[in-house]
């Protein structure tokens, strides 16, 4: 679905209008905690069984994210039947530059991606876990969450304590509250790649933006494993950059070089913006009694891409769907094998996904020029981005099902 209009309005709970919670409320079955796309894809896959859900976001919806909002075909496969995508653009063609020279632009019969407005796609998905009954509450936040001690009534329970210090119970928690996220801290998420993204909403005539239509520009930077991008959205263009923390005056800098060279710095960018990514160490928990993990507050992205919106869909309906036997489990004994099944089932496929995404990210640090005149001079390179894309093939599958790509992989690891 294509359009400029705001997803319809978010029916909500705020922090004022839920006074009357306590100890003596009923136990909810599911605690979701951020309403991301992570933590949205978890309610709606517990509350679609019929579950009691909560999610609780410390924001007022609609908000900003910084993110460039592209929908790859992993994406779509994983949002809940008869979702409408608020499509912004669909891109057909992708210009590849190397710090900006060498540009080749490769294009595409079918559609590769789709571009959305975090805002409204947040917000959409929001309201499809609260059709499916979960209940939102807004202006809410989580301050910790307690699996023993006085606000435990029992070992079944899990108290999700608020900022304004009320308590909150449930049987089962899935904490989805982003890279800095206070419940991946209590799971004792670890991470071993941290970057660093800015970006900048550009508002442009409409002569800049048909330039643009159905076409994005990926430039690999001039900082080991950066890149930068542009991101068409009808009438303003998304341009960002991303590159290793601890660069962040380099990074800045190439971000203002890409805008000033792509002919942008006349206009005024209607929001600037940045953000932390962080992907998870191999082993990482997910869980921890009954508190589960997902999307960023897990360190769940691709290393390379650094593209979290697949992941965060992904993870969070296998949050969602484990944390309604969580919620289910009668012993500890229980609860643990259901939340090991958890693991088991992000790491068999996102896991696999993540480690081929490391050693391209190793590679692309050390050879951006390589990898460049692979995807601009090497068709089937070029199809396997196309595939990877479209989803009709994941990074993972590729590697592990073409012996080619196998044999390129391992060449430039060396």
């Amino acid at each position: 679905m294509t359009g400029s209009g705001q997803a319809g309005a978010v029916t909500h709970v705020s922090s004022e209008n839920a006074e009357g919670t306590d100890r003596q409320d009923p136990v909810w079955d599911v605690v979701v905690v951020g309403a991301g796309p992570a933590g949205a894809s978890a309610a709606y896959a517990a509350a679609v069984t019929g579950r009691r859900v909560l999610l609780v976001e410390k924001a007022e919806l609609p908000r900003y994210k910084t993110c460039g909002g592209g929908i790859i075909g992993p994406s779509r496969d994983a949002l809940p039947p008869g979702f409408e995508l608020p499509l912004r653009d669909r891109v057909y063609a992708v210009t590849f530059s190397l710090n900006g020279r060498f540009a080749r632009t490769r294009r595409s019969r079918n559609m590769l991606f789709g571009l959305v407005n975090r805002p409204e796609f947040d917000q959409a998905l929001v309201e499809s876990a609260q059709k499916a009954g979960a209940e939102l509450w807004t202006g809410v936040t989580v301050s910790r969450v307690e699996q023993h001690g006085p606000a435990v009534p029992d070992r079944r329970t899990v108290a999700v304590v608020l900022a304004d210090g009320r308590t909150v119970l449930a049987r089962a928690v899935v904490g989805a509250d982003g890279s800095a996220s206070r419940i991946g801290a209590h799971v004792g998420v670890k991470v071993d790649q941290v970057d660093l993204g800015l970006e900048a909403e550009i508002p442009v005539p409409p002569s800049v933006a048909e330039d643009w239509a159905g076409r994005v520009l990926i430039d690999w930077g001039p900082l080991p494993g950066s890149y930068g991008w542009v991101f068409p959205k009808g009438n303003t263009l998304t341009v960002g950059v991303i590159s290793a923390r601890g660069e962040g005056a380099a990074t800045k800098r190439y971000l203002e070089d890409f805008i000033a060279r792509l002919g942008l710095a006349g206009f005024e960018p209607e929001i600037s913006s940045g953000h932390l990514t962080r992907c998870r160490s191999t082993d990482s928990p997910l869980s921890r009694g009954r508190v589960l993990v997902c999307g960023d507050a897990a360190g769940l992205l691709e290393p390379w891409t650094r593209e979290g919106i697949s992941f965060a869909l992904r993870s969070g309906r296998l949050a969602g769907e484990w944390a309604m036997r969580v919620a289910e489990a009668h012993d500890a004994v229980d609860a643990r094998r259901q939340a090991l099944n958890y693991a088991f089932a992000v790491k068999s496929g996102l896991g696999v996904e993540m480690g081929v995404g490391s050693r391209m990210h190793t590679v692309f640090s050390r050879r951006p020029g390589t990898l460049h005149a692979l995807l601009t001079g090497f068709r089937p390179a070029w199809n396997a981005f196309a595939r990877i894309t479209r989803g009709t093939t994941t990074l993972g599958e590729l590697v592990r099902t073409h012996p080619l790509a196998q044999r390129a992989l391992e060449r430039m690891d060396r």
